[in-house]
């Protein structure tokens, strides 16, 4: 039907016009962040007048969706206290011994996350297309991969298929170098991920290998006091929640690291609450918005250059 052409047609586009050479002019015009300044809450204002063409389940404004997101995360996780500030430093939290049960994950910055995953696509608003700024991404610089959507009709006319530097399975990059080594097709996912690290969000470090490497979700403790190199749980969640080939697929697996591999119980948690959350019946926004801001003054507040 017509939704089905929409997004056949998002992804035709995408596929033809996502090179190296376009990934890396992108990072270069937004890494700075320097487009405009404004809230979170401003941000997610802008996308009530986006409708992502790349999404065949959604035909609403992609505001709705952040929140849906965000209450399904919370109903699964329910925060055990309020939204109150932020402590000065982290406190770790001793993982428990032998024989005594883990409890589930209740972080209210996982419910932000939540609201944050999508809140790239304002890019549209920017003026950028949305086959620049929507849907699944995937690595250029490398052999475009079975799972990739629409992946055996659509990329004929991307002049990078036809490099031989990028035609191989690992193209320009060394297996196992980790997927912060990799460039990703350009879209919402990495600029946001670009304004999160810009604007210093205080979301909480990931639990490093002294801890005992990253396990469920569901089973995290606390945070390390100094945490190291790794990225943040919840900034990768952001800027790879798109990457189904790996995460749905296990495509691009010989490009991953260890750290990767332990990150994947996040993405996967994440993508329950993106994908199962979308309902006809619209969330009551003005409800909800005193406990969201709440979250945003605790980890994000203030106007954000974006």
């Amino acid at each position: 039907g017509k939704l089905i052409d929409r997004v056949y047609n998002t992804y035709r586009l995408m596929h033809t016009h996502q090179t190296v050479e376009f990934v890396r002019r992108k990072s270069a015009q937004y890494g700075c962040c320097s487009q405009r300044r404004m809230s979170v809450m401003e941000a997610l204002e802008l996308l009530d007048r986006l409708v992502d063409e790349s999404d065949p389940d959604v035909d609403f404004p992609n505001s709705f969706h952040a929140f849906q997101t965000a209450e399904g995360i919370r109903r699964a996780h329910p925060d055990k206290g309020k939204a109150g500030p932020a402590p000065a430093r982290p406190v770790p939290r001793r993982v428990p011994g032998p024989g005594v049960t883990r409890p589930r994950l209740s972080p209210d910055w996982f419910h932000l996350v939540g609201l944050l995953h999508d809140l790239g696509k304002v890019l549209v608003l920017f003026g950028e297309p949305q086959w620049a700024v929507v849907g699944d991404t995937f690595p250029v610089g490398c052999k475009v991969q079975k799972s990739v959507v629409y992946g055996d009709s659509t990329f004929h006319e991307n002049p990078d298929t036809k490099d031989p530097r990028y035609s191989t399975e690992c193209g320009m990059y060394q297996p196992g170098c980790g997927l912060d080594n990799v460039l990703m097709s350009w879209g919402h996912d990495e600029y946001m991920y670009q304004v999160m690290k810009f604007n210093n969000f205080a979301l909480p470090k990931e639990v490093s290998s002294a801890w005992g490497g990253l396990r469920d979700p569901r089973e995290v403790w606390g945070e390390h006091p100094n945490p190291v190199s790794p990225p943040p749980q919840a900034f990768y969640m952001v800027r790879f929640h798109s990457f189904y080939p790996w995460h749905a697929h296990g495509d691009y697996g010989h490009l991953c690291s260890e750290e990767d591999r332990r990150m994947l119980p996040w993405l996967r948690e994440l993508n329950k609450f993106d994908l199962y959350t979308k309902q006809e019946e619209l969330p009551d926004v003005q409800q909800l918005h005193a406990y969201y801001q709440g979250l945003i003054d605790k980890y994000c507040p203030g106007q954000l250059c974006w």
